[in-house]
């Protein structure tokens, strides 16, 4: 059994703190059993490793995630990159094509794909292993995961079984993703589950459907392809429609983690970051990640939320209702975790069409290192205010310390490496101050010291 852990997506019903760059999955909200700050994809992560289902674990998410994962897990098994995000059907056939051609899986192997954020027990992923077994009993083409509803929701898709008793799975009469009130009522009253999103397939069933549109099972062609793939769900595209389909009961907890009022209902603290909840407030929290203070008094059911991306101040009740009041013009991610720490805008000014300035403060963590890169449009001051690095220059590397202030101009190939946790402050000026004007030739710093480089206080 091969299990695909989907992380996609914005979050957006999390915003300010979760955009484009940063996904909910990645928000540090949680504590784990030892009161450490951890997000969701870290809570799952380690659960998989407990029931001895990370070996066979692999991730599927987009460009923009793929840093982040690194800085947070220590994941080294295959990720799979969409080349754009184009919902759970396409990131499916992808990952499928990825497991056949590039890692020859047979295709009578069961895959399990699982969302990466459900905040559920230790006994959801014992109930994860039992997918195969009844996949192959069955003789089924998909094998759901249901829970019993607590509440009729029009957010989530809704599974109707057939009513055997005693048995480890039950037949499919009928699936609905996302249904009106009214009909998530009789749904109900019908016996009905929420969808978990988790399912099951054997992977020949993936690439059969691939050969039915004569797409190509081959996972470069489908990269280079990708766009021709629907950008649908797996719920509209496939589970719907399909008429064999079982599914598991999961009677532990679960719960979605999608918006501010589940998610707040899950924090061990009502206050993360610099601010005060008045003791008369009720079921009111605050996470403040600005370097200011927020106080708040008298509030009933409110959820206060602060990043440098803006501010939230929303009943809890109403905060799904976010994403219909979020700016539509895109701007730029003020915070971002990268593979080698995170950066923080503090201030962006465009004094004219032709020149911007731009002022970032960055962390780098302990052993990382930035790519060795060159800008084309724009001048970089650093000043190092925190720790020690080596820093690349055109070919000469030198040891760099707190105080030092280093200058970098346009098409200077460039790049640092923390001997101890580096914080910078980075300031640009230029007329196109923007993330694609990058070229990166290097990643790995031992690439660039094999290069046989000019070196000056030897490294």
């Amino acid at each position: 059994m091969k299990i695909v852990l989907l992380s996609g997506g914005s979050g957006k019903r999390l915003w300010p703190l979760s955009n484009d760059a940063r996904s909910k999955q990645f928000l540090k909200v949680l504590k784990d059993e030892n009161n450490e700050s951890q997000s969701m994809i870290q809570r799952v992560w380690s659960q998989l490793k407990e029931a001895d289902l990370a070996d066979s674990t692999l991730i599927s998410t987009s460009i923009s995630q793929v840093d982040m994962i690194s800085n947070q897990l220590d994941f080294t098994n295959g990720i799979i990159v969409e080349p754009e995000r184009r919902d759970t059907f396409p990131a499916v056939c992808l990952a499928a094509s990825y497991l056949y051609s590039e890692l020859n899986t047979d295709s009578n192997e069961v895959i399990v794909v699982l969302p990466v954020d459900p905040y559920v027990e230790k006994q959801f992923f014992n109930k994860i292993k039992e997918l195969e077994k009844a996949l192959q009993q069955s003789e089924a083409n998909i094998a759901l995961m249901g829970v019993q509803p607590t509440f009729p929701s029009e957010k989530y898709g809704y599974i109707i079984p057939q009513h055997e008793e005693d048995v480890l799975w039950k037949k499919v009469m009928h699936f609905k993703e996302k249904p009106s009130q009214t009909l998530a009522e009789e749904f109900i009253r019908q016996g009905g589950l929420w969808n978990c999103g988790v399912f099951a397939f054997k992977l020949g069933y993936i690439l059969s459907l691939l050969r039915d549109m004569d797409i190509t099972p081959n996972y470069e062609e489908l990269l280079e392809n990708y766009s021709i793939l629907s950008k649908d769900s797996m719920d509209y595209a496939v589970i719907e429609k399909e008429k064999n389909v079982i599914v598991l009961k999961y009677d532990g907890y679960w719960k979605d983690l999608g918006t501010w009022n589940t998610l707040t209902d899950e924090m061990s603290r009502n206050v993360l970051g610099k601010g005060t909840i008045s003791d008369d407030s009720v079921n009111t929290h605050l996470i403040n990640e600005l370097g200011i203070p927020i106080t708040i008094v008298g509030s009933t059911n409110l959820i206060v939320a602060a990043s440098p991306d803006g501010i939230l101040v929303s009943d809890k009740e109403k905060s799904p209702l976010i994403k219909h009041y979020i700016p539509s013009d895109p701007q730029r991610p003020m915070y971002e975790e990268r593979r080698w720490g995170w950066y923080k805008v503090l201030e962006h000014t465009a004094i004219d069409e032709h020149h911007e300035v731009l002022t970032k403060r960055l962390v780098i963590n302990q052993g990382k290192n930035l790519s060795y890169h060159t800008h084309f449009f724009r001048h970089e001051v650093w000043t190092i205010i925190k720790g020690t690095g080596e820093f690349a220059l055109n070919g000469v590397i030198r040891r760099v310390s707190a105080g030092e202030i280093l200058e970098i101009p346009p098409n200077a190939k460039h790049s640092i490496k923390a001997t101890t946790d580096l914080e910078i402050i980075e300031i640009q000026t230029g007329s196109k101050l923007m993330e694609e004007d990058k070229l990166s030739l290097y990643t790995n710093w031992h690439d660039l010291e094999n290069l046989s480089l000019k070196t000056s206080n030897v490294i």
